[in-house]
């Protein structure tokens, strides 16, 4: 599966959790820094950073500007203009361009899958939360645990993104094992 369709997967997942909030906007997420609303604007944060990244900006160049709360009052009307914004420049991307990240400059494929793997967890995290269905798409789910598994994790490890590995039994699927990896407890 290609970078761009791995990524316009995993944001609709995010997405369709999005709007099922309601009025939960507060509730807890598995993520301890955040409830939903931070969660939600953290992805809106990766989404207005994208375009920018995309089109040749190094994070020094992009700066602060995507800081604080970017929600405003309509926290769903905001984040779909900002996953549709980046999903556009994700479709327009060019896989094997430079991206600059902040820890080094990485093939944009490299950091569409890294966008990818952030959305799918993040839809879990926001399921959780809700209360709602936790299921994923299986299709991302194996190309994404494919990916992680073959040294990414590694990498995450040491750029201290996510923790240890969590919990899960013998019998374990493909989408247990990606939640764990990543450190979560399905």
């Amino acid at each position: 599966m290609e970078p761009a369709e791995i990524y316009r997967r995993a944001s609709a997942e995010f997405a369709a959790r999005v709007h099922e909030v309601g009025d939960r906007w507060a509730a807890p997420t598995p993520c301890p820094d955040w409830d939903v609303r931070g969660l939600v604007n953290h992805l809106v944060n990766e989404e207005r950073w994208t375009p920018e990244l995309l089109g040749g900006a190094t994070v020094g160049q992009v700066g602060d500007r995507f800081d604080g709360d970017l929600l405003g009052a309509d926290p769903v009307a905001t984040h779909g203009e900002a996953a549709e914004t980046a999903l556009a420049a994700v479709q327009a991307a060019d896989p094997d361009q430079v991206v600059h990240l902040s820890f080094g400059d990485r093939p944009a494929r490299e950091y569409l899958t890294q966008l990818a793997a952030d959305h799918l967890v993040h839809a879990w995290d926001m399921a959780r939360a809700l209360g709602t269905d936790e299921r994923l798409d299986e299709e991302t789910v194996a190309t994404l645990l494919d990916w992680f598994d073959r040294g990414t994790r590694d990498l995450y490890l040491e750029i201290d993104v996510i923790g240890p590995v969590g919990g899960t039994g013998p019998t374990a699927g493909p989408q247990e094992r990606l939640l764990a990896l990543f450190g979560r407890t399905p």
